[in-house]
């Protein structure tokens, strides 16, 4: 069974995922610690098996629409069940034209070092991110799972306040969009020009900017 299954079953739910905003790899960590007590940069490294799992954009690397999903024997038999199918759209659907650019982006990312440099962008993200976790009076848990960077706010911002901090992290030089208690980023792990001092900029201005709320 899957970890978080007893969260669940109980109430016949099902688990569905999206990678549209993650992608494929950016939360590969290859660490057993699951949590830096003195930073608090906390990570979930429990592997999860979800019911339904759309992964359409991921394949494509957000170049264009595609529908691919992903999901159980059970899932799939109940919606099939005396004939019929699950439905969708012509628009994303696998057309020959996703599908090429699927195959593309995939062979991109498979010869890249893309493990070795998610690695090294967990790293540089749980060493600029965990200063977040002094604001502890706003900020309520840093999190870092690969190259995925979380700081979650005890008390999330309507819309008014999202747009004010996502300005002000523009005219700091960085581009973020807080999305109610979030303030998160996913940097480009598979892009050359990414460096140390890109994610340590992010780290300071998000600190900068959270410490005026």
């Amino acid at each position: 069974g899957w970890q978080g299954e007893e969260t669940f079953r109980p109430w016949s739910s099902l688990d569905h995922r999206n990678l549209a905003g993650s992608g494929i790899g950016n939360s590969t960590t290859t660490t057993n610690s699951s949590s830096s007590d003195d930073a608090r940069a906390i990570r979930d490294d429990a592997i999860v098996y979800p019911d339904i799992l759309c992964l359409g954009k991921a394949l494509t690397g957000g170049y264009t629409t595609m529908g691919a999903t992903l999901t159980t024997e059970r899932v799939a038999s109940g919606i099939s069940h005396g004939g019929g199918v699950f439905m969708h759209g012509p628009t994303f659907m696998a057309n020959p034209l996703a599908c090429a650019i699927s195959l593309a982006s995939i062979t991109l990312l498979m010869q890249s070092p893309w493990q070795q440099r998610v690695r090294t962008v967990e790293q540089s993200l749980i060493r600029h991110l965990s200063p977040l976790a002094s604001l502890d009076s706003i900020v309520r848990e840093v999190r870092v799972l690969g190259a995925i960077g979380v700081c979650e706010l005890h008390e999330g911002l309507d819309r008014d306040g999202m747009a004010r901090v996502q300005r002000q992290l523009v005219e700091e030089g960085v581009w973020l969009r807080p999305f109610g208690k979030l303030v998160y980023t996913m940097p480009p792990f598979n892009c050359d020009q990414l460096e140390d001092a890109h994610l340590e900029k992010i780290g300071e201005s998000v600190y900068k900017v959270l410490s005026r709320l």
